[in-house]
C-alpha cells in the first residue's frame, strides 16, 4: 500500500511539471462567448447552442456571471403532461414561454484565465462538468474553457512531438 502511494506521488509530480498541465487556461479558452440573459427563452438557449455548435453558455446579468445553462439541462427540462408527449411545435412553443432562469445552474464553478490548465481539468472531473466559465482578476467573464479545449491542447502537443 506505501509503494502504491509512494508511487501515485511519483506520477503526480513528473505530470505537475509537465508544460501543458502547467500552462495558463488564458492560452487554450474559448475567449469569444456567447451569452444569455435570465430571461432569455429556453427556446432562444436551444437556438443559439444548435446554431453555433454547442453545449453550453454562460448567463450574465448586468455583464456579471450569474449561471450557466447546458443543452443537457434544456433537454431534461420535459414539459410533458401525464401520458402523451408534445408534438415538436407544441415543445417549440413550450420553451419559448420558459426562461432560462428556471433551469441554469446559479453560481458556477469558476476558474480564473491565470490558474493552471490541469487546475481546470481536476475540477471538471471532480465536478463532472464539461466545460468552465472563466474569470478575470476582475471577476469579468472573459471566456470558456471546456473538455474540446483541453483536447485540442493535448492533440497540439501530440502533433508537435510531446511536451519535452
Amino acid at each position: 500500500m506505501r509503494s502504491d502511494l509512494h508511487c501515485h506521488k511519483q506520477i503526480r509530480g513528473v505530470i505537475m511539471q509537465d508544460p501543458i498541465v502547467t500552462m495558463q487556461i488564458v492560452d487554450c479558452m474559448t475567449p469569444f462567448l456567447i451569452t444569455l440573459e435570465k430571461y432569455d427563452s429556453l427556446a432562444q438557449a436551444y437556438e443559439k447552442m444548435t446554431k453555433n455548435h454547442i453545449r453550453r453558455i454562460p448567463v450574465v446579468e448586468g455583464g456579471r456571471l450569474i449561471g450557466i445553462i447546458t443543452l443537457s439541462d434544456i433537454l431534461q427540462f420535459k414539459p410533458v403532461e401525464v401520458g402523451r408527449y408534445l408534438s415538436f411545435k407544441e415543445l417549440s412553443e413550450t420553451l419559448d414561454k420558459l426562461v432560462v432562469e428556471l433551469v441554469m445552474t446559479r453560481d458556477p464553478i469558476v476558474v480564473f484565465q491565470t490558474d493552471q490548465v490541469g487546475y481546470a481539468a481536476e475540477l471538471m472531473l471532480e465536478n463532472k462538468v464539461g466545460g468552465l466559465p472563466v474569470l478575470d482578476s476582475s471577476k469579468n467573464l472573459v471566456g470558456l474553457v471546456t473538455e474540446s479545449d483541453l483536447f485540442r491542447l493535448l492533440a497540439r502537443q501530440w502533433r508537435l512531438g510531446g511536451s519535452s
